[in-house]
């Protein structure tokens, strides 16, 4: 069977019975894909002939070409799925991923911004334009409830309850409600009501947040509105979308927030995620006091 065949038939299965995120079926197939481009360019084999041992040096060879651990477990495990996939389909008679191991990743505790950062942050956009309701908006919203910027993007117009002060939040086949702060509530009224009229391609559309062609914001879009506002802030950590879900999460912790509701608003399944913040607090306790106090 060729590699595309192949290729169509695991997205086939992801999508209609795995019911992948588009996230999860994207990372998925670009691994398997990469697999093929070295497997030409270097073997000749094919996804149904490839052996063990060609995967193990091509393992090997994204190691020496500067592959973090973490992204080096996500191929492995790639390479596990969809191999078990090719077993079941009885496409291949082995497995040639059995025996593949991941170095352990490198533990590292998010990064978060400070509050007068975030302050910083959500003082750059200029509502002067269309362009400035809309990105105040969407950085107030995404620090308000701490949603992933897949669901950020995700949001309709219909998931936004302003009268309420909440939003409705979809993620793997479950909904979750989350409130919002008076100032980001007022920011997204601001650009439903005056701005996204006017920014909207066509009248029944349905995306909440939309780019400059009136169509529903990518992640790419958003990624380089907040590298614009982080460089015109000056603030020099990397700042990702996730970032400000790290920082909703830490502050509300700093503050007191109880931990099984912050799990909540964030969607985490298992409680052992959001315990991570804990962590976080905790660490930057010990940094503050080895800092201030004086026989520290």
């Amino acid at each position: 069977m060729q590699n595309s065949q192949c290729m169509e038939l695991y997205e086939k299965y992801l999508r209609e019975e795995k019911k992948a995120s588009n996230n999860t079926l994207s990372s998925y197939l670009r691994d398997i894909r990469q697999l093929c481009e070295y497997l030409d360019a270097y073997t000749g084999a094919t996804l149904t002939t490839v052996r063990h041992e060609e995967l193990a040096e091509y393992i090997a060879w994204l190691k020496s070409h500067g592959k973090s651990a973490a992204t080096v477990s996500r191929v492995i495990a790639s390479f596990k799925n969809f191999y078990s996939f090719l077993c079941i389909r009885q496409i291949v008679e082995e497995n040639p991923a059995t025996g593949l191991v991941s170095e352990k990743a490198e533990h590292k505790l998010p990064q978060i911004l400070t509050s007068k950062e975030v302050e910083l942050l959500l003082e750059q956009p200029e509502c002067v334009d269309a362009k400035g309701y809309r990105d105040k908006a969407m950085l107030e919203l995404l620090y308000a409830t701490g949603i992933r910027v897949t669901e950020l993007i995700d949001l309709n117009i219909s998931d936004a309850n302003i009268a309420a002060g909440v939003i409705r939040c979809h993620s793997r086949n479950k909904e979750r409600f989350i409130p919002m702060y008076p100032a980001a509530i007022k920011a997204l009224s601001e650009y439903i009501s005056k701005v996204r009229p006017h920014m909207i391609a066509v009248p029944d559309e349905p995306a909440l947040f939309v780019n400059v062609s009136g169509e529903r914001m990518s992640r790419q879009g958003f990624w380089k509105i907040i590298k614009f506002y982080q460089k015109k802030a000056k603030i020099e950590k990397d700042i990702t979308p996730h970032t400000l879900r790290h920082s909703f999460a830490a502050h509300l912790l700093e503050n007191g927030a109880d931990i099984h509701a912050i799990q909540e608003m964030l969607g985490h399944a298992d409680i052992s995620s959001t315990q991570v913040y804990s962590q976080l607090v905790k660490k930057q306790l010990k940094d503050v006091y080895n800092k201030a106090h004086p026989r520290a």
